[in-house]
């Protein structure tokens, strides 16, 4: 059986079963407590196992994964309090990715794989504008309209603002309000990055699925700017469950699982999703297992995780909470049910007094029982804690094997391209009409022309007529008071 250190109590080291990592996880605790060095401890024990990880860096201090870290009395200290006999400083093959393609590798997908449903989240769009998206996304699926990028979006949506009657007949009452809407919350998504992120080549998920020397490959994403678009990052994260789930084959029970993916800041994602998505994302955790993945939501407090998530997180970690104020005592209480209770411990009362790089941990055991909690002492990471330097980082950004694969962006014929054609096919069929029909529709257009003209004048004698009337009566009292 492989074991992950996690690190150590009075009564001897605790440490993940490598069989029952699929199960999930979640990585709790106050602001300052130990979360990103707790991430840090488990992305390393994953990779000597030769299990790939993938996990945003959202404050930028998790790149230390990427060097060797330094020993230290403190370290040293902590190393033998536990029990540890093998520490030795060591960097993770690490590989590094950027949606805005600046820091790491080009991420990018097609906004048909983003599909209407992440698309509308993503776009905050209310529900009727969510039905005209889904319109559009099977207008363009019927008509052979590749979506590759915000450009054949937007093509799409005005093509049918021009179309929107012949498209009424065959979807029902298509909102000019709607689709005007729609286009609006494209360029906002624009101007925030989204134009770099959609388009190809997209992200091959087995890119991420990868070993180096017997290592599983570190894919950590930059989060520092991303997560000031806060519905991009869970719009992402969210994306890239689902292509897992998708593509990856049912594998079983093995002893590892194939890829352990960290959902940083996973409140954002609670906080904001529609609840047809969290419907969709608790399907997701609950079935994702038997593919061999496994997600570990990292936040504040259990609390900021829904209990149809929550329950199936078998795998548990929570630092210190602090209780000043009536809200925080019930996060702490309620943090201190999601244990299996230990007679010995006062679970309650220790989550408010763990120094950092404490934790209480219980994990699932070979049957998939969770372990009563313990109060436990993160081991230390290998790699450094805190921020690689930037040379270190460009070197790696330079040294990656698939940037000839991601680079250089594409853009083939899509969309954008062929309802362009469409619409000069239809101004060279106008103008090839023969001149009889051409005459024709000059008359009609001057008879709709002279139609409203004689509606025009009309109206104007009516009004003349009435104002002629009102003047008179007018003028007839203003003799009779003389």
């Amino acid at each position: 059986m492989q074991q992950l250190l996690i690190g150590g109590t009075e009564q001897g080291r605790i440490a993940l079963n490598g069989a029952m990592a699929n199960r999930h996880g979640l990585i709790a605790g106050a602001t300052g407590t130990g979360k990103t060095v707790t991430l840090q401890v488990l992305a390393e024990g994953f990779s000597r196992l030769g299990v790939p990880v993938f996990t945003a860096d959202v404050k930028g201090d998790l790149s230390g994964i990427a060097v060797a870290g330094k020993s230290n009395d403190k370290i040293q200290e902590r190393v033998q309090r536990i029990g540890i006999t093998d520490w030795a400083a060591q960097a993770c093959p690490t590989r590094l990715w950027d949606l805005y393609g600046r820091t790491g590798q080009a991420v990018r997908t097609t906004v048909a794989d983003m599909g209407p449903a992440l698309l509308s989240n993503l776009l905050e769009l209310n529900e009727v504008q969510s039905g005209v998206l889904h319109i559009a996304f099977d207008y363009a699926d019927s008509e052979d309209l590749p979506l590759l990028d915000l450009k054949d979006m937007e093509s799409l949506l005005n093509w049918m603002v021009e179309q929107r009657k012949p498209l009424s007949e065959r979807y029902g009452t298509l909102s000019s309000q709607s689709l005007g809407a729609i286009l609006r919350r494209l360029l906002v998504l624009k101007s925030q990055g989204g134009d770099v992120f959609f388009g190809e080549p997209a992200l091959d998920i087995m890119d991420l699925i990868q070993q180096r020397n017997g290592h599983g490959v570190v894919n950590l994403l930059d989060g520092r700017e991303l997560i000031l678009q806060p519905r991009l990052y869970t719009t992402f994260l969210l994306w890239l469950l689902a292509e897992l789930f998708e593509r990856l084959p049912e594998r079983g029970d093995q002893p590892l699982p194939l890829l352990v993916f960290f959902f940083d800041e996973a409140h954002l994602l609670f906080d904001s999703a529609p609840k047809a998505l969290l419907e969709k994302l608790e399907q997701t955790v609950r079935l994702i297992r038997s593919k061999g993945v496994g997600i570990y939501f990292v936040t504040q407090s259990p609390s900021d995780i829904p209990d149809s998530v929550l329950g199936q997180l078998g795998n548990r970690v929570q630092h210190a909470l602090r209780a000043y104020t009536p809200k925080d005592q019930k996060a702490v209480k309620v943090a201190a049910q999601t244990f299996r209770a230990n007679p010995d411990l006062d679970t309650a009362r220790v989550i408010t007094e763990l120094g950092v790089g404490e934790a209480l941990v219980s994990v699932l055991d070979d049957q998939g029982i969770p372990t009563p909690v313990e109060r436990t002492l993160v081991a230390p990471p290998r790699g450094r804690i805190g921020p690689a330097d930037e040379d270190a980082l460009a070197q790696l950004k330079a040294a990656s094997p698939l940037a000839a694969k991601y680079d250089q962006a594409e853009d083939r014929d899509s969309a954008h391209e062929r309802l362009q054609a469409r619409r000069q096919q239809r101004k060279e069929a106008e103008q090839a009409k023969p001149e009889p029909e051409k005459k024709a529709s000059m008359k009609r257009a001057s008879r709709r022309q002279s139609a409203g003209e004689a509606f025009t004048k009309s109206l104007l004698r009516t009004l003349a007529t009435q104002l002629g009337r009102v003047l008179v009566r007018v003028l007839e009292r203003f003799l009779k008071g003389r």
